[in-house]
């Protein structure tokens, strides 16, 4: 993939980590870039996303069919986030998909567009349908306000239908479920938008940028606007073990009443009768010492026992491990983590980092006390006497 025209503006510095095939991750002053984002005046350049398009009038039903999303009827313009699982309900891909009427246009992680391409390919059989990974001829920009992205750069529209995809994460879809409390959730303020345009077209986006049209905003200012969203995503929240459930990922891109798709029975029997055997969680960080943990730094949940001995140390256990963090403009130093779901909303956390130990106050995501959706009642033992 070829260099991004933003990496050319000024004080661009090339983005680290998971983002380090994209453009830039800041651009002098990322604290500044967030509030333009959020502000919805700047945009955001994205050309490391892939692009998967599936062509031929099966296209929607036979993705409907795979998928734990319902697609079936997506209509031309219209957004929506599915799922690709596997047999035990594990996450394997994470598409964002729109439809012009004509091609079903999917925006995965740049990582992840060869492998679901192949795995596409493979399940064609005899349908209509045709897939392609068109990653090197379009890209994607993001922003808070289509106003940013009209101001840089007009959405790709082959077929008349202009290729924005709208994150449903802030609307509550019926026939999906939240585990997290509606009470002060975020993603009310969470409202981006993703925009497919010709990979060539990147250079006049940037050149509006240069003109003085449109503000940018780097891949840190996006990441730190994420997770104080609770929104998950493939890159960084999702390992060889997520389930949707861990992730609060059923409320955006799971259709429930929707079956016969791979892993849809893990998926019901965890929501109906079970728990998340794992759960995400906000960290509000102790930025005393500066250090900022990065993906994979182990969590920590220290213990005291009831009668320890004089000089006796907590007990310290591993029960999870950092998926993403930043520095928010308005929270602070932040992460998302996955921890075990049994660790109690109220035990202190501390995150190993950079051999410091940095002090953790959990915000619920996905509850410790998370039940299921149906009470089944327990029979009594044979023989118990009430």
């Amino acid at each position: 993939m070829t260099a991004s025209p933003f990496l050319s503006l000024p004080g661009a510095v090339p983005a680290e980590g998971v983002d380090s095939v994209a453009g830039p991750g800041h651009y002098g002053n990322p604290i500044v870039e967030q509030r333009h984002l959020e502000r919805g005046t700047a945009i955001v350049d994205l050309s490391d996303r892939g692009i998967v398009t599936v062509t031929g009038p099966d296209r929607l039903s036979w993705l409907h069919s795979m998928a734990s999303q319902s697609l079936a009827r997506l209509r031309p313009g219209d957004s929506a986030e599915a799922l690709f699982l596997d047999a035990s309900g594990r996450i394997e891909h994470v598409v964002h998909a729109v439809d012009d009427g004509e091609t079903a246009w999917l925006i995965v992680e740049g990582s992840d567009a060869a492998p679901l391409a192949s795995f596409l390919d493979r399940m064609r059989f005899m349908l209509r349908v045709e897939v392609a990974d068109r990653s090197g001829e379009f890209g994607v920009l993001g922003a808070m306000a289509a106003s940013a992205l009209d101001a840089a750069v007009p959405a790709a529209s082959p077929a008349g239908v202009a290729l924005d995809w709208i994150d449903p994460w802030s609307t509550r879809i019926p026939g999906t479920h939240r585990y997290a409390r509606d009470a002060g959730h975020p993603a009310s303020d969470w409202h981006f938008i993703e925009r497919i345009v010709a990979r060539d077209a990147l250079a006049e986006a940037a050149a509006a940028v240069r003109a003085g049209r449109v503000e940018v905003a780097g891949s840190l200012a996006a990441e730190a606007l994420r997770i104080a969203a609770w929104r998950p995503r493939l890159a960084t929240e999702v390992d060889e073990r997520s389930l949707p459930h861990e992730l609060d990922w059923l409320q955006s891109a799971v259709d429930l009443g929707k079956g016969c798709y791979k892993g849809q029975e893990t998926v019901a029997k965890v929501l109906n009768l079970g728990r998340p055997p794992r759960r995400l969680v906000l960290l509000h960080l102790d930025g005393s010492d500066t250090v900022l943990p990065a993906p994979g730094d182990e969590v920590i949940g220290e213990r005291v026992r009831p009668e320890p001995a004089p000089g006796e140390a907590p007990e310290r256990r591993v029960v999870g491990h950092i998926t993403s963090s930043a520095m928010h403009h308005e929270l602070g130093p932040v992460a998302l983590a996955v921890i075990k779901r049994q660790v109690p909303a109220e035990l202190p956390l501390i995150v190993e980092s950079h051999g410091t130990d940095v002090a953790a106050a959990q915000v619920e995501i996905v509850p410790a006390d998370a039940a299921s959706a149906i009470d089944v009642p327990r029979l009594p033992r044979l023989g118990a006497r009430p």
